[in-house]
Formats: structure tokens, sequence, C-alpha cells
């Protein structure tokens, strides 16, 4: 875990009111934010260390692996993460909370889905789209010197998870995966092949401002059921699991059990946060896309919003 301190200078700078000033927090320890490799997860919670650290915690932001999070979490080494997806996290997430050791802290807003993606250009070299079937027979137009006569299949950074190497091979399709180094990377190579009508076919999640600013549809793959990941015999092919799409559904907030009694008040305005999907899409285009800072972005948001985050907060506005 790469650790990243922050001062609470900056976070003042949007605190001109005096409740803040009053509040003492319970603790002095410091809460630590887990962020991941992706920017809606940078930007909420930059958004999040504003507000706390507008109330004076100690806030530290520490990067993790997203899918071996959990040890760190059950041990008390990371305090709060403002997204799980369930998507891909959704059997560690419930594995982990089963131990009595993490916190379900509630819903954080959007709908979270993410699966194969494509341009509409891609239709014309690939009737049949979006049905998954129909990239058995042109995988070859998804293909790169280096895969031909596979299709390229452009994944995420391998610590996303989200099976991709076992869907090929339950539903036989002739694609390789090739996973991007990080999200930044995937969708600039997107955004590269969009412009020149290049083919191309890639991991794709909202809420993300790709799916609204590119035209292009998610590939139809059998409905996931939480069968299809564990028992072989269920769906299209009877002998292997992952034979269906990727989950949809809630990105949730989690957090380490012990805190609850170290900061209650910050695990209040924890539950509390939340975030509309298309206004944290708009956030994240703003870093991606027009080269802002994860930190002026989340400042602007806290700045518009401070009587939302003051309302989250009503623990310290006593």
């Amino acid at each position: 875990m790469k650790r990243l301190i922050t001062s609470a200078i900056m976070a003042l700078s949007v605190a001109n009111a005096s409740p803040s000033m009053a509040f003492q927090p319970e603790s002095d320890q410091t809460i630590k934010l887990m962020i991941a490799d992706w920017s809606s997860m940078a930007i909420d919670t930059e958004i999040l260390n504003i507000i706390l650290s507008t109330y004076g915690y100690k806030v530290e932001k520490v990067v993790a692996d997203d899918t071996a999070r959990y040890p760190g979490f059950e041990a008390g080494d990371l305090t709060i993460a403002l997204e799980t997806w369930q998507t891909t996290q959704n059997e560690v997430f419930s594995a982990s909370l089963a131990t009595g050791k993490i916190l379900d802290m509630g819903e954080l807003g959007p709908h979270a889905k993410e699966d194969w993606w494509y341009p509409a250009y891609m239709e014309e070299k690939c009737p049949g789209l979006p049905d998954w079937k129909a990239l058995k027979n042109c995988a070859e137009a998804f293909s790169t010197p280096e895969t031909a006569p596979k299709g390229r299949y452009l994944g995420a950074p391998v610590s996303w998870g989200g099976y991709d190497e076992e869907r090929i091979k339950a539903l036989d399709l002739p694609f390789e995966v090739v996973h991007a180094g990080t999200d930044a990377a995937m969708f600039a190579e997107l955004k590269s092949a969009y412009e020149r009508k290049a083919p191309i076919i890639l991991w794709v999640y909202e809420p993300h401002w790709a799916p609204t600013v590119f035209k292009g549809s998610f590939i139809k793959f059998p409905p996931y059921e939480s069968a299809c990941y564990s028992d072989p015999s269920w769906g299209v092919n009877p002998k292997a699991a992952y034979d269906c799409s990727k989950p949809e559904g809630w990105i949730k907030k989690m957090a380490w059990a012990g805190g609850e009694k170290v900061w209650p008040c910050a695990y209040d305005i924890t539950r509390k946060f939340t975030i509309d999907g298309k206004e944290l899409g708009q956030l994240v285009y703003e870093v991606d896309v027009n080269g802002r800072s994860v930190e002026d972005v989340a400042m602007e948001w806290a700045k518009k919003n401070e009587a939302t985050w003051r309302s989250w907060a009503a623990c310290a506005e006593k």
C-alpha cells in the first residue's frame, strides 16, 4: 500500500463557518482512506478527505489494490473505502463482511455496470453485434498483429478481477485478453482508437464519461446469475463457470469495524455521503479528459455543495 499524506490546510479553505472549528474529533488517530487506480474513487475520496479534514480529523489517503484490500481492512490498516463494486467485488466483500471485521456503510449512489464494450462503427465490421455470438465469427475484425487471427480484448488492470479470461474460455471466444496497465491508459487507447475509427473492444464501466461521450454498446452476454460463477452446469456451457455477463448492481462504502467506536461522527458522515452517478461521471471527465487535478475538481465540488455535505455532518455541526 502506498501512503499519501494530505494536509488539512486545503480543506480548511472551504470551511469559513464557525461550527466546524468548535467540533473536536473523538480521536487524534489517523483515518486511512483507501484509494485505488481509477479516477472516480480518487475524486470522491478526496471530497471525503476535504470534509473530514474540515472538521479537524487527521486523514491519510492510502493506495491499495482493489481485490487485495480486505486483509488491510480487517486488520485496521485501512479505515474507509467509498467504492466497492458489486460487479467485481461481491464475493470477496461478502466473505470479508462475514468475518465481522468490516462494515457495510451503505450504497454510494451510482448503479454499477462494467463489461465488454465496442464503438458503434464496429457493427459494420461485425454484423450481429451486440449479441456475443457474433464475436465468434468476426474476432479477426478486432485483431492486432500481436493477436491475429484472434481478436484483442483490452481488459482492465489485473487487480480489478472480472474473470475475462475465464469468460473467453467458457464461451469459446477466439480472443486474447491484453490488460491495460492503468485506468487512464485504457481510456486513452479508446479515445485514440475512436478518433481513428480503429478496431477496439474493451472493458468499459458506468458511471464513467466514456459511454456518454462515445457512441457504442455493451456486448450482450447471457444474463448473469449467481450460479454462473459457482456452478459449471449452469448456462450455455455445462462444463465451465463464467459463461455469462458480469453482474450489475451497487457501489458500496465499506469500513473497518473497529473504527466505529474511535470516530463515530466520521462514520456517520461516511454513511450519509452519496453522489449521483451522472455527476460523478462529469467529475471524472474533468480529470481524465480536461486534465484537471483530482484535488482541484474535488475542491470545486466541495465549495459548490457545502450545504449538502454539512447536512451529512450534523454530528459535527451541533
